[in-house]
């Protein structure tokens, strides 16, 4: 009689178990891998002024034909500057006059403009004859600076973190709700294509201020920023055809009775481009949360938007952070 065969004999049924019992290993493998619970990237968390890359890659949203687009100082940037200043010994010296061909206060400044005094002007009929868009002393120096209750080098912060957060690109349509006297807006104008920045603004020196002296000197008339005066969040002056990449309101919201910001964002609902288009609100959005969680939650999506999160970016030169809401266009 011959003898049994040796070694393992593995019968069909339990190899197919066998199979069996690695496919769903492996299934369930890549369902934990892919369902992880990751941390946000830095953006949805805080945004530094400062970065160590300012950069948009090639292949990101943001990116425009193999070329990268820089929207904030890097860490080197800093380093850079903070070297300069110290190879060349400067320090910091008390805020007084400093030696000069005519050394003048704001106030000083003003008072001179008024009185036609300075180091040379034309007098009498020829006063007016050499100017071809007559500014008032106040819009000279720059009074209307100070109507922030912060710096105004707080506009190129805000620029900075938009563009970066939502990839902006020079062809991308930007609107401001309440673009005041461009603190930041010009930064936008600057960047974008011919007359892709809009603006929704009510208050009249705010815009004279905007029209007669920021854009001018600047040189940024050319751009032909569609700015419109008007309230009530009405924006028919804009086009019904007119749809939006951006669309910003920087502590403007926080002024308006909650009936008319939700007004408010059912017209701008429609204006947003779907899905990829944002809407951004500073501060806060008691409009929404005044409402209760699902209450806000059902009421935006009637709307067809979509609440994406908070966002806080710190300034680059002074000591101050935003806080932002994000919210996007579900609906086509």
């Amino acid at each position: 009689m011959a003898p049994p065969p040796r070694g393992v004999v593995i019968t069909v049924p339990i190899l197919v178990l066998s199979l069996l019992g690695v496919v769903i290993f492996l299934s369930f493998l890549f369902f934990s891998l892919s369902s992880c619970s990751c941390p946000a990237p830095p953006s949805a968390i805080r945004s530094p002024a400062a970065l160590s890359s300012g950069e948009v890659p090639n292949d990101s949203p943001g990116g425009s034909g193999g070329s990268l687009e820089r929207f904030r100082a890097s860490f080197e940037d800093v380093d850079w500057v903070k070297e300069q200043i110290r190879a060349n010994g400067l320090h910091m010296a008390d805020n007084v006059l400093r030696k000069g061909i005519n050394p003048r206060t704001r106030a000083q400044q003003l008072e001179d403009l008024r009185n036609f005094k300075g180091i040379s002007h034309y007098q009498g009929a020829d006063s007016s004859n050499h100017t071809a868009l007559p500014c008032s002393g106040e819009l000279l120096v720059e009074e209307h600076h100070s109507n922030y209750g912060e710096p105004w080098a707080g506009g190129r912060d805000v620029f900075e973190f938009l563009a970066d957060v939502t990839h902006l690109k020079p062809d991308s349509r930007v609107l401001e709700i309440g673009c005041g006297t461009l603190r930041v807006g010009l930064h936008f104008i600057r960047y974008l294509e011919l007359s892709h920045f809009h603006c929704l603004e009510k208050d009249e020196l705010s815009l004279m201020a905007a029209f007669k002296y920021e854009l001018p000197s600047q040189g940024l008339l050319h751009k032909r920023p569609l700015i419109v005066r008007g309230e009530d969040m009405n924006f028919t002056k804009f086009g019904s055809e007119e749809v939006y990449d951006l669309i910003y309101a920087s502590a403007v919201f926080l002024h308006m009775p909650d009936k008319l910001v939700w007004a408010g964002m059912e017209r701008l609902a429609s204006k947003l481009n779907p899905y990829s288009g944002r809407i951004f609100v500073s501060h806060n959005v008691k409009f929404c949360s005044r409402l209760g969680g699902e209450e806000c939650t059902r009421r935006l999506d009637t709307l067809g938007l979509e609440y994406m999160g908070k966002h806080t970016h710190d300034s680059l030169l002074f000591n101050h952070y935003e806080i932002w809401f994000e919210f996007r266009r579900s609906k086509a």
